[in-house]
């Protein structure tokens, strides 16, 4: 009995040193498998920080690809497309081309070139043989008429055929007054198709250039869409302008061709009172 428990005893003994190593080398390998699991866990933190830029950078790029570029101004599009010499050339023939506009179309109502009020009063003076009262009229009156009637009734002293060469003189210098003021209309409608086509050719050069100096693959799109712009803007603002002014320009000159026809009919027709039948056969000759 006591040597049965004595042998248990020792064998307990000796066993001891092997169950404690068994315990430590297991606690190594908990903690070991622990370590590895914990730098598992840190490199995988690791990576997620590092994708967590690289994915919200992809994000930022497709809302930037899915966002529309910003809208143009077709107006601003213009001005930079041309540049500012051109811009300031087309303004100025604009402006000029509204004031010529205005002033030719004032100048050819019917009130300011056979004015029926001064027809009306200077043939009430000649019925009451007025004659200094309808000269008086007459040179007053600022129209075209007026400037005629004048001219021919302070001649009319010298011969009725004096006075119809009087009255000839002014209507022609009237005449040419007023083809001038049109002829400006015509030279608008002439220089903005060229000042268009002189940027015509600039905008093409300039798209060239930008060809000639790419020395390997394709152009930028861009430098070649200004000189392209360029080219189109001018030119269609050139016809923009030149198209209404040659139309205002044949509108008008063929009212003005109208009433520069009746002021001859009138004004000969009023001074025809004047005539004798010797001044008929030097007319008639």
């Amino acid at each position: 009995m006591h040597s049965s428990g004595s042998l248990r005893v020792n064998c307990g003994r000796r066993l001891a040193p092997f169950a404690l190593a068994a315990l430590v080398g297991l606690g190594w390998n908990l903690s070991a498998a622990d370590w590895a699991r914990a730098q598992e866990g840190d490199a995988a933190g690791a990576d997620a920080a590092a994708a967590a830029p690289a994915a919200d950078a992809s994000i930022k790029d497709a809302a930037a690809a899915s966002t529309p570029p910003p809208q143009v101004n077709y107006l601003t599009w213009i001005v930079d497309a041309m540049g500012w010499h051109y811009t300031i050339a087309f303004l100025a023939i604009s402006f000029a081309l509204v004031a010529l506009f205005v002033m030719n179309i004032l100048a050819a109502r019917r009130e300011n070139v056979v004015p029926s009020a001064l027809v009306e009063g200077f043939e009430q003076h000649l019925n009451n043989k007025q004659y200094q009262e309808a000269y008086d009229l007459a040179k007053v009156d600022e129209s075209f008429l007026g400037h005629i009637l004048s001219a021919g009734l302070a001649r009319v002293s010298g011969g009725y055929s004096e006075a119809i060469e009087a009255m000839q003189e002014v209507g022609e210098e009237e005449n040419l007054r007023m083809e001038q003021r049109l002829g400006y209309l015509a030279l608008i409608g002439t220089i903005s198709p060229m000042i268009g086509l002189l940027g015509t050719v600039e905008g093409m050069v300039q798209s060239f250039m930008v060809i000639a100096n790419t020395a390997t693959g394709a152009p930028d799109p861009q430098e070649l869409a200004k000189g392209i712009s360029k080219a189109l803007f001018t030119t269609l603002v050139g016809l923009y302008l030149a198209i209404p002014a040659l139309m205002a320009y044949h509108i008008i000159r063929n009212r003005v061709s109208r009433l520069v026809l009746e002021v001859g009919v009138v004004s000969e027709g009023m001074m025809r009172r004047f005539r004798k039948p010797g001044d008929m056969k030097k007319t008639d000759a």
